[in-house]
């Protein structure tokens, strides 16, 4: 019997630790259903606050993003009207500087008519002048030949006459004249 000792006094304490032991796995599993229903709480609350945050960002994000697009959209449209001032600009500056072109292109033609009109004068005076000195030349070399023809004509009649009897005079005679 004392064998049997063993097993009732074992068997008995683990009927007494089975009775706690459900007892209190009871007591721990409505605890522990409690815990959970207030982390569910906290966790329903927590992400209730999350949700309100992420919403306060997410508007606040927004907010800054069309104050930034504003604020971009303005620079870009100052950006654009000073490039379009500058633009501007230039093409009064090109346009000026192309009428002035113009003026000086019309004035360049006149000139350069007014210097061909000018050169053909010249070539016209120098083409004259140019007559006028050959004529001269021309005259200076006739009265040359004329002279030398003349020298030549008066040395040809001066030698006919001195050899023609009637330039000689006649010879002195010695007789007394009657």
């Amino acid at each position: 019997m004392k064998k049997w000792m063993y097993a009732i006094s074992v068997g008995g304490m683990l009927a007494i630790f089975l009775a706690f032991y459900f007892s209190e796995m009871k007591k721990h599993d409505v605890r522990e259903r409690e815990r959970m229903a207030q982390i569910a709480v906290k966790d329903a609350a927590m992400k209730a606050e999350k949700d309100a945050a992420e919403a306060k960002a997410r508007a606040d994000a927004d907010q800054r993003a069309a104050e930034r697009a504003a604020v971009d959209a303005k620079k870009e449209a100052e950006k654009l009207a000073k490039w379009e001032a500058e633009g501007q600009k230039i093409q009064d500056a090109t346009d000026k500087f192309n009428a002035e072109a113009d003026r000086f292109a019309k004035k360049a033609s006149a000139l350069e008519v007014t210097l061909s009109s000018l050169r053909a004068e010249k070539e016209k005076l120098n083409r004259e002048t140019f007559e006028l000195a050959k004529q001269v030349e021309q005259g200076k070399v006739n009265r040359r030949t004329a002279e030398l023809e003349i020298q030549r004509t008066t040395t040809m009649i001066a030698n006919r006459a001195a050899e023609s009897s009637l330039v000689r005079p006649p010879a002195v005679s010695t007789r007394p004249s009657s």
